[in-house]
């Protein structure tokens, strides 16, 4: 009966053995499990990096403050730079410094629409995800996603702009930038297409001023030698409309001949509270940048991204400058 007392008390012990072994496997199962799940939803932090086409423009630190603010919103971090001019010969590089650093994503505002092609078809060969925001490539399939303004759109609506300040119709002229340039080169076509399709008004084409205020202002003042009765100009960047302006000045036609600008940085408010321009077409770059790092941050989690975002745009003149939808449309010159 004694040695039968042992086996028992034995057999006891490994079951009770067993039973524990048993209870911290499942333990630790459980735990692994637990730490399984919280790794599986844990929130991965994307670099994201954002190659302005030019740095210290009011428009592209607008745009940077949308980008800043939706990556701190994702999680993401996010790495901003620029040219100093806006040149391809200066973004390249820019831009391959940046694959260097191996960012997850890439949102650029390319500065021609056929020379960056290959150095942003390289990022793309790296595993990057691209984003186009502003200006766009001549095959933007290479990106994930291409965001800018209605350029077009927002020609048009400078000629609307110009027909409610000259009603009576004549003779309008259009300052570009340089050929080549996907977003200028739309809103000019936007502004001639207006032109042409309504008889009070006559369009003297394009000429285009290569990003100086002081050939622009060249252009204004012998067009309105050769045509006195010109009544508008529209000046598709900043740099035309400070010079058209000045050409305006120059001919003595201030007040007669309007002119209207594009973008609404600290420069053209002033122009346009001075009397300079009659009114500026404002787009929304914070949205452009805010709607870059969704679509950057959706493609880096596999989910279906937007081919081409437009976003709207606002007429601005002397009368609604400082009204809250006026001050509201205005870019930034720091976030």
């Amino acid at each position: 009966m004694a040695n039968s007392g042992r086996g028992t008390a034995r057999k006891y012990r490994v079951v009770a053995a067993g039973v524990l072994s048993l209870s911290l496997a499942l333990a630790a199962t459980a735990c692994g499990g637990a730490d399984s799940k919280a790794s599986s939803t844990a929130k991965k932090s994307y670099k994201l990096a954002f190659v302005q086409g030019v740095a210290g423009d009011s428009f592209y630190v607008t745009m940077g403050c949308g980008v800043q603010s939706e990556a701190k919103a994702a999680g993401a971090t996010v790495n901003i730079q620029g040219p100093q001019k806006f040149d391809p010969t200066l973004q390249t590089p820019m831009l391959q410094s940046v694959i260097a650093s191996k960012p997850d994503a890439i949102l650029i505002a390319p500065t021609d629409i056929s020379s960056m092609q290959q150095p942003i078809a390289q990022a793309k060969a790296q595993g990057i995800k691209i984003v186009l925001v502003d200006t766009t490539l001549k095959d933007p399939s290479v990106a994930v996603s291409a965001i800018s303004s209605d350029n077009s759109g927002g020609g048009a609506a400078a000629f609307d702009a110009i027909k409610k300040l000259a009603p009576s119709g004549g003779k309008v002229l259009v300052v570009g930038n340089t050929p080549g340039i996907s977003t200028t080169d739309a809103r000019d076509k936007g502004f001639v297409d207006a032109t042409k399709a309504d008889s009070a008004y006559t369009s003297l084409g394009i000429q285009y001023a290569q990003n100086d205020p002081a050939k622009a202002a060249s252009i204004v003042s012998a067009a309105l030698s050769k045509n006195p009765d010109i009544v508008g100009v529209f000046a598709s960047n900043l740099f035309a409309a400070e010079g058209a302006a000045t050409g305006v000045r120059q001919a003595g036609k201030q007040g007669k001949v309007k002119v209207i600008g594009f973008d609404a940085g600290p420069d053209q408010v002033k122009a346009l509270k001075d009397g300079t321009v009659q009114a500026l077409i404002a787009q929304q770059p914070e949205q452009i940048g805010v709607d870059g790092v969704k679509q950057a941050v959706l493609a880096l989690k596999g989910g279906k991204t937007t081919a081409e975002i437009k976003t709207k745009f606002s007429i601005i003149t002397k009368d609604t400058v400082d009204s809250a939808d006026g001050k509201a449309a205005a870019y930034r010159s720091s976030c």
